[in-house]
């Protein structure tokens, strides 16, 4: 029969990180495309250690159906993680657990958006959020990206002409996929600008204990006095993403329709995996364990850098970020990026194309995105080696 899908998915693409990672099924291919963490930063003795106890003590509770919410003992050791290291939440706000924090975007354009909003993005973003704005209908905006976060006056400028925008979504930290750490004054600007304008801030945080160099930056929720503010964060990074647990810190008002719109979703978060994290905070030491994982990224962070200016430094333009996953390079003007890619991945390295990042994905671009986490040591090393072998060829 001839299948007809409805308007939102129809136009909808595959992810292409996502068809990009097919080929790295392909054990000889570099993975310079993905965004896994390093298999090394697992604490997997801690968890086994951990999942097995609970369900050895507390079976019944791990395996049964939970509250939408969250599970009340992570919900409380979030809510004081955050306070006490971030400063973040206030009497008005409170703590949701989510299904990874792709959730967190979808529930929040669910509860907030109607079809044809507006929802202002970094130009680059996250592919995955900005699939998700666009399965709801939302409009994007994009502003500028720079060395030290979003364009503010482009920001400013978009606020005021842009109609029906509903939230500012931003990744101020070692931003996905540019690399770039916004800074205090334009976190301050920013938050002024949403405040001024009555628009919601969606702060998306993933990699903010991935920090490598440099020092850490008040996060806007931080600021927040009025409500305005919903944070995203996830122990996807720092602990594993196949436990798929993340939370958001926000509004009671807002956060009590994202519970409702989570419950036609998948009901609760699995309560195993949340009795996993909250057991992790209770016996052992989890700034330790971000400080290892920072290390192993600082090295790989420098290895790929450095590999970059020794075999590229003369072809592509970057910056060197002071943490996160990534980096974003730019090729001359006057080579075609997606065949950059092709050749890429038919000498056995895949990168992401930077168009996948775009609000339009289908715009010129000429960068490409790079990942020193999921890699080895020495995939790095050879990975850069043979994209400096393909440039020679165009040079």
């Amino acid at each position: 029969m001839d299948y007809i899908f409805s308007d939102k998915i129809s136009n909808l693409q595959p992810s292409a990180i996502r068809e990009i990672l097919k080929a790295t099924a392909d054990p000889s291919i570099i993975p310079l495309a993905a965004g896994n963490p390093a298999p090394d930063a697992f604490p997997v003795e801690e968890v086994q250690k951990i999942a097995e106890n609970i369900l050895q003590t507390n079976p019944v509770d791990a395996l049964q159906y939970g509250v939408s919410e969250g599970y009340q003992p992570l919900r409380d050791t979030i809510a004081d993680w955050i306070k006490n290291k971030e400063n973040i939440g206030t009497d008005d706000d409170t703590v949701l657990i989510l299904s990874g924090a792709t959730q967190v975007m979808d529930l929040v354009t669910k509860v907030l958006c109607n079809e044809g909003d507006t929802v202002i993005c970094e130009e680059p973003s996250f592919i995955g959020s900005l699939n998700c704005f666009r399965s709801y209908g939302c409009r994007l905006k994009g502003v500028p990206v720079e060395a030290d976060g979003m364009d503010m006056d482009a920001l400013e400028k978009a606020l005021d002409e842009t109609d029906k925008v509903k939230f500012i979504y931003t990744i101020p930290n070692f931003q996905n996929p540019s690399g770039a750490t916004m800074s205090l004054e334009k976190r301050q600007r920013l938050y002024s600008l949403a405040k001024k304008h009555n628009v919601i801030v969606l702060e998306d945080n993933p990699y903010g204990d991935l920090r490598v160099t440099g020092e850490n930056v008040p996060t806007v929720k931080s600021m927040d006095t009025e409500g305005i503010v919903i944070y995203a964060g996830s122990f996807s990074k720092i602990l594993a993403p196949g436990l798929r647990v993340a939370y958001c810190c926000g509004p009671k008002q807002i956060l009590a329709k994202m519970t409702v719109g989570k419950q036609a979703s998948d009901v609760h978060t699995p309560c195993l995996n949340q009795m996993i994290v909250n057991e992790w905070f209770k016996h052992y030491d989890v700034d330790a364990h971000i400080a290892k994982i920072q290390g192993i990224y600082r090295k790989r962070l420098n290895l790929m850098c450095d590999a970059i200016d020794r075999e590229l430094g003369d072809f592509v333009e970057y910056v060197r970020p002071e943490g996160g996953l990534f980096i974003w390079c730019k090729l001359p003007d006057y080579v075609d990026m997606l065949a950059f890619v092709k050749k890429a991945v038919e000498k056995k390295v895949a990168v992401v194309p930077g168009n996948a990042f775009l609000t339009d994905d289908k715009a010129d671009t000429q960068y490409i995105r790079l990942n020193f986490s999921t890699p080895t040591e020495e995939g790095i090393v050879k990975g850069i080696q043979i994209l400096g072998e393909i440039a020679k060829d165009y040079k």
